[in-house]
């Protein structure tokens, strides 16, 4: 039998027909990418992008060839378009050119057996993805045309062949036992398939499916930073602060455009559009896409309501398959709306000016930034000149009388660890996160000056906070004006502390933690405050999934309907768990998840519970339990059981 190889029998007038019609397909499709180009050359500057090109290929094939982020079909799909192009290339070039790749082994097991399996996932993918979504199948029906006409190329060229490796192209065979012998109609057919296939092509930049090409190029040039720091600085000398027109936006906002798929997972993981309000990530990104040059961004999907809808917790950036960043493009039409038409929510409003007056958004608060410190003995930065931590507390923690508890906690702990620390006590100030995220950046940027000049006042090396928002703010943001301490949240610092044996482990059962997303999701911090709270019970979003308190960007100023509370969204999520705790490490989701929790289960930050872990076991306490320990006395499923008080004075129960 003679070597396994591919029967070419085609005339040199044949292959001069078909790269005659290859060449305009390739011009058309061409000057439909060119159009795209221009229109994102028209963005402002962002020079930010061709950084760490290493860094940036390992992304480009994690997501553009391994597919991580898209489901199984989307793969197959994928996988089977690259190995039938590679296929079809190695064809032309064994036919054309004179080379012979298409022999032997290769033959069967490539061209043969991998390409005849890869074509079937397309065939099966094309219709599973149909099903899913209905609006592009148009395209996946073209595509769908393409690989069974080469099925059929195939099968009756083993037919008219008599091909003796049938059997190593299992599909191809099979229709070939089906379908008469005929070299017209192979040579027909593979003409048919030609010109679909070169169609196609020509077709492609001007469809949705540009994104075969515009999302590799947007996973190479997407932020290699942590979500936590991808808004931009503003320029405060130009025309128009924040985005008003499309004008606006940066070339990789505009690649961003091109490159969305429309997968719509974006807005699936929306915690405002999962309780049903109007704000939808994708809309907003395929609206803008489709507008034309100048026109207003503020409008339709990106219309006030829907931006003053959004928590910027960043699922959407998370979520999306191409790293398009959806939240920032908020953010930024946010600050139009806030510095250049002083349009936005009441409650925002009173926050901002809060801050502007008060150096913190809680206009209701009569409590001071020193009031937890009551009983403890802890000093102030300007006498306390070998501390080796500043403590720093944050509005939240220092302002809100259930957060005043966790504060404490948290400044017991490090005493009882030794760690040499102190406060800033009145002379601290917000970080200025609320006035970023509602959009007042001339706000964020006067306070950060501050906050900066008053660290290197006092020598600040290094700021440990209970705040998820400070924190990403001081590592993230802080950064470009100079900074250079070091940062740490306290779930980070609590574990460095259990782990060096300073503090015992917490012994608390039956706890579950809801991820604040400035602290994992944004930042990658998930195991420490899992380990601190002897968190063991999964909520069914978590980690990088996690579903946000409703407390990020400013939306803990404003009234929500009652019946679209992202709070209480996630508060269903805990209970359901079956969990006695829940625990957290933030302030605005300690508020949010009580809030939404109203009693059905304990809420409690991660300090509190390494705290109650440190008491030692009451002896009567213990007899009365049957000789359990102090951890196990039942609670009030509204209010904490003995433990947190062990150690603390009549006042600080309080």
């Amino acid at each position: 039998m003679k070597e396994p190889t591919r029967e070419i029998y085609w005339n040199i007038s044949h292959i001069w027909l078909m790269y005659a019609l290859l060449v305009p397909a390739i011009a058309i499709g061409a000057w439909g990418i060119w159009r795209r180009v221009q229109r994102w050359r028209r963005g402002k500057a962002d020079a930010s992008r061709f950084d760490r090109p290493t860094l940036r290929i390992k992304r480009l094939l994690d997501h553009s060839l391994a597919q991580r982020r898209n489901p199984i079909f989307h793969r197959l799909l994928t996988w089977g378009f690259i190995v039938l192009t590679i296929a079809t290339i190695i064809v032309a070039l064994d036919a054309d050119f004179g080379t012979a790749i298409m022999r032997g082994r290769f033959y069967l097991y490539f061209q043969s057996l991998t390409v005849d399996v890869f074509g079937a996932f397309v065939l099966v993918a094309c219709i599973a993805l149909a099903a899913r979504r209905p609006r592009f199948t148009p395209l996946l029906a073209a595509i769908f045309v393409i690989a069974l006409t080469g099925f059929l190329v195939e099968a009756l060229r083993i037919a008219a062949t008599h091909d003796p490796w049938a059997a190593w192209s299992p599909f191809g065979n099979l229709i070939a036992k089906v379908v008469p012998v005929s070299v017209v109609a192979h040579r027909t057919l593979w003409w048919t398939h030609l010109a679909i296939t070169f169609a196609f092509f020509a077709w492609l930049p001007f469809t949705q499916l540009r994104h075969i090409i515009t999302s590799p190029l947007n996973l190479y040039t997407s932020n290699l930073a942590p979500i936590g720091a991808n808004l931009k600085s503003v320029d405060f000398e130009q025309e128009r602060l924040g985005v008003a027109t499309l004008d606006d936006f940066t070339w990789k906002d505009r690649l961003d455009f091109d490159a969305c798929t429309e997968c719509g997972k974006c807005t699936d993981a929306c915690p405002a559009h999962t309780v049903g309000k109007m704000l939808s990530p994708r809309d907003i990104i395929i609206e803008l896409r489709d507008r034309d040059e100048g026109s207003a961004a503020i409008a339709g999907a990106a219309a006030a309501q829907a931006l003053w809808e959004c928590t910027t917790c960043a699922a959407c950036v998370e979520a999306c398959p191409v790293f398009i960043e959806q939240m920032p493009k908020i953010v930024d039409m946010r600050r139009h709306l806030v510095m250049d038409e002083a349009d936005f929510p009441d409650g925002m409003q009173s926050a901002v000016m809060s801050l502007e007056k008060r150096g913190h958004p809680f206009t209701g608060t009569q409590a001071t930034r020193v009031d937890w410190t009551q009983g403890l003995d802890v000093q102030h930065v300007s006498a306390a000149k070998d501390a080796d931590v500043l403590f720093w507390v944050g509005c939240g923690g220092a302002l809100i009388e259930r957060n005043q508890k966790v504060i404490r906690a948290t400044a017991q702990l490090m005493q009882k660890a030794n760690v040499k620390f102190a406060i800033l006590g009145r002379d601290e100030k917000c970080s200025g996160d609320p006035a970023r995220r509602i959009g007042n950046e001339f706000l964020f940027e006067m306070l950060a000056k501050d906050n900066l000049a008053n660290f290197t006042k006092h020598n600040v090396r290094k700021v440990v906070t209970p705040c998820p928002h400070c924190f990403n703010t001081f590592k993230n943001e802080y950064p470009r004006y100079g900074a250079t301490f070091e940062v740490q949240h306290h779930s980070e610092f609590l574990e460095q502390l259990v782990d060096e044996g300073k503090l015992a482990p917490a012994r608390e059962d039956g706890v579950t933690f809801h991820d604040p997303c400035y602290l994992g999701r944004q930042n990658g911090v998930y195991d420490a405050p899992r380990k601190v709270a002897n968190a063991t019970i999964e909520m069914e979003r978590s980690r990088n999934k996690s579903f946000c308190c409703g407390g990020g960007g400013g939306m803990s100023f404003v009234d929500e309907p009652s019946d679209q509370r992202v709070n209480q969204e996630r508060a269903n999520e805990a209970v359901a768990t079956g969990a006695k705790t829940l625990a957290v490490s933030c302030p605005f989701c300690m508020s949010m998840m009580e809030d939404g929790v109203r009693g059905r289960m304990r809420v409690q930050d991660i300090s509190e519970v390494l705290w109650a872990s440190q008491q030692p076991v009451i002896p009567s306490v213990a007899r009365d339990l049957g000789g359990r320990g102090a951890m196990n006395v039942p609670r009030s499923p509204t209010r904490p059981g003995p433990s947190l008080t062990l150690g603390m004075t009549e006042g600080e129960q309080n």
